[in-house]
């Protein structure tokens, strides 16, 4: 079986006396697409959090590649926040600076390399996207698509082994999302980089999604877990049901 790079354990999250999630255990294997989904308010964005290090979960125990994030600190932190990377859902862009510049950040905070060298490896990931022609453009010159894509390869910029998506197609059209599935296949499958997607977009998850978990925000917890294909096909949960097959409740 592939190397699992993300291990959770018995997670629980809560707020005061507020349960969101608990008892979530799995695995996510290296180069594969992983999703979490799951309707509004079931705890995706906040297990999200847990896995990338923005906050300790309230019990239980992640592991991103072999090392447990929570009880990191100082340089050990830092090197562990390296091999990965993050696109936010709003792409998180800085509006005063063009997308080059953008994509130069984590590259300038975390590396040594001359500006030269440092704008050659910006450039370079913009064309993966699709945007190596729109280097020179504020975000507020794009498209909600190519502000997106523009935050993919920020993330990229370090050669994360890891890279997470917030709700990547949230806001976009038809059309532009299908594009941006396309583009996270292809960057998969060539760089060898494992993506964890955090979505409810349902034509997304079946197009991408290598293997999910689902969870529920009235089981506080996960009701599914397998690949998203045979989970719509295959599943008796009423509810995981309803989720694949766009049914009410």
């Amino acid at each position: 079986m592939t190397e699992a790079v993300i291990r959770a354990e018995d997670v629980a999250m809560r707020f005061g006396t507020n349960t969101v999630f608990q008892d979530v255990s799995f695995e996510v294997r290296r180069g594969e697409i992983f999703v979490i989904l799951g309707g509004s308010g079931c705890g995706k964005s906040t297990l999200l959090k847990l896995l990338i290090g923005l906050m300790p979960p309230s019990a239980g125990r992640i592991a991103v590649l072999e090392e447990e994030i929570a009880r990191l600190a100082g340089q050990a932190r830092r090197d562990l926040l390296r091999r990965i990377g993050v696109m936010w859902q709003s792409g998180a862009l800085l509006g005063s600076l063009n997308l080059l510049e953008n994509v130069m950040l984590p590259i300038e905070a975390h590396t040594a390399l001359p500006d030269d060298a440092r704008a050659l490896v910006a450039g370079s990931k913009l064309g993966l996207v699709g945007l190596g022609d729109a280097t020179t453009r504020l975000p507020a010159e794009i498209s909600g698509g190519m502000v997106k894509r523009a935050g993919i390869a920020r993330a990229m910029a370090l050669d994360p082994e890891i890279l997470f998506l917030d709700e990547p197609s949230a806001g976009l059209d038809p059309i532009t999302s299908a594009g941006l599935d396309e583009l996270i296949l292809s960057l998969a499958r060539e760089t060898g980089t494992t993506f964890v997607v955090v979505t409810h977009e349902l034509q997304s998850i079946l197009a991408i999604g290598d293997r999910c978990i689902m969870l529920d925000k009235e089981a506080r917890g996960m009701i599914a877990e397998g690949d998203p294909k045979r989970l719509k096909e295959e599943s008796t949960h009423p509810t995981v049901r309803a989720f694949f097959h766009r049914e009410a409740l």
